[in-house]
């Protein structure tokens, strides 16, 4: 989940992590002078109409797509092209051993801290519109249920005709006149969430939030609106992601990421949870239910938060012996490669893929690094954990703080009498609580505010209420 405050301070919690912010010159002045070291091993694919999708004013373009029919008219074809950001860092150069400190770009609401200096990140190496730029561009043949029937991976020279904007191409989409190089997205996406239903995949769609300042001068936290749009070109991604995952699967080399199937105790608290919120899953599996719900309103936004609980213990792994291990969560073998400009693990596992597909060796600064980038992806994954739950404790403290002492309606989604504490929703402001004391699970409830403090990053309510 993304959030969104930009006019609020928090470089406390940057601090308190020592996430860095800036780079050294010695990193920058590399990025400024580093230039494309595979040019001469370029398909010139200029003459493919890519176009970007990304949140409004997003300069850090690693993705690129369009979709055609084949000749024979059956099927499709998906091109997506990623940015080759391996083209622009030297192995052992000073960008490389910054990228495998930090691992990935951390998000903090006013700023991101990247993972490469924005010289490359939203200069050279982003896939900006007509200019010039090198990629790694993945070709898929699908059929017309939208199953892979090929694909292939190549270094090529791209040209992107247009950068869009989530916000936008929802409204040409509920206009019909979607840009003609992703007028078969939305068809394909379909088809696409129709493959994972039949992996019994789950889909999380969590809405970003924003923090805003009301006309009363208080601040509310405020669900942004997650597109159709959106989802559908997750769904190219996801897509990638299974097919780079399914190539090292097969050679027994690579870097995979694992998830564990759900415990069946979390399969209940979920349903539970669910319930509680007042959804009726039925017969429906939890994958069915994930698609089916607004992600939207408050509710849905409880409902996948919930959802997250499911997919604990994500890994890294790099394949040597032993059987490959699969994401429960994508009902199959996956791999992050479609994010090289904000992720070290998917620059590295794009080369895997690149040699697998034209029949090379893997480079050997590639095997060579593979414990180190394991070892990165799993801290930073950690931090950005951490980070992520930092920022939205301080979001809501904030925005409660100056409701103390005063009750909401919430509704009770688990119930510990012995401990005498409770897990809640509020619809508004859209909040996961805890509370003191243990009302009646899967009821609505009124709990009063009796803690809201931003620096200890504590919000808590009790029951009954005053």
């Amino acid at each position: 989940m993304k959030l969104y405050a930009a006019h609020l301070d928090l470089s406390s919690i940057a601090n308190e992590f020592k996430i860095p912010l800036a780079f050294d010159n010695s990193v920058t002045d590399a990025a400024a002078q580093a230039h494309d070291r595979f040019s001469a091993l370029r398909k010139d694919m200029r003459d493919i109409p890519l176009v970007t999708i990304d949140p409004k004013g997003s300069m850090d373009l690693d993705q690129a797509v369009f979709i055609d029919k084949p000749a024979s008219g059956a099927g499709y074809i998906v091109y997506y092209a990623i940015a080759d950001v391996a083209a622009f860092v030297e192995p052992g150069g000073v960008i490389e051993r910054e990228s495998l400190s930090r691992g990935q770009t951390i998000y903090l609401p006013a700023e991101p801290a990247r993972l490469h200096p924005p010289e490359l990140s939203e200069g050279e190496a982003s896939l900006l519109p007509g200019v010039d730029r090198p990629a790694v561009m993945w070709t898929f043949h699908l059929d017309a249920a939208g199953e892979v029937e090929n694909f292939h991976a190549e270094r090529a020279l791209v040209r992107s005709r247009a950068r869009l904007d989530y916000e936008q191409t929802h409204q040409d989409l509920m206009k019909g006149q979607l840009h003609s190089s992703i007028a078969l997205l939305p068809e394909v996406g379909k088809l696409r969430q129709a493959s994972s239903l039949r992996r019994h995949a789950i889909s999380l769609r969590l809405p970003s939030q924003s923090v805003e300042l009301n006309d009363d001068g208080q601040y509310e936290l405020i669900i942004e609106p997650r597109h159709e749009i959106m989802d559908y070109n997750s769904e190219i991604s996801l897509l990638t992601g299974m097919c780079a995952g399914q190539l090292m699967a097969e050679h027994g080399v690579g870097f995979l990421r694992t998830l564990p199937a759900a415990t069946p105790e979390a399969e209940g608290e979920f349903r539970r949870g669910i319930a509680a919120l007042g959804y009726d899953i039925g017969e429906h599996s939890i994958t069915e239910f994930l698609l089916s719900i607004n992600a939207d309103e408050p509710r849905g936004m409880a409902a996948m938060r919930l959802a997250q609980r499911l997919l604990r213990g994500a890994d890294y792994v790099w394949l040597g012996e032993g059987e490959a291990e699969i994401h429960a969560g994508i009902g199959g073998y996956y791999a992050h490669v479609t994010a090289p400009l904000r992720r070290l693990v998917d620059r590295f596992g794009s080369e895997v893929c690149l040699a697998l597909c034209a029949g090379e060796e893997i480079p050997q600064w590639v095997t060579d690094k593979a414990d180190e980038v394991i070892s990165s992806m799993r801290r930073s994954s950690q931090l950005a954990s951490q980070v992520e739950k930092a920022v939205l404790n301080w979001l809501e403290a904030r925005v409660l703080q100056p409701w103390v002492g005063h009750n909401f309606e919430a509704v009770v989604l688990s119930a510990d009498q012995e401990k005498n504490k409770a897990s809640a929703f509020l619809t508004q402001p859209p909040v996961l609580a805890d509370v003191v004391g243990a009302p009646p699970e899967g009821h609505s409830v009124h709990v009063s505010l009796i803690t809201a403090d931003p620096d200890a990053r504590e919000v808590k309510f009790a029951w009954p209420a005053d």
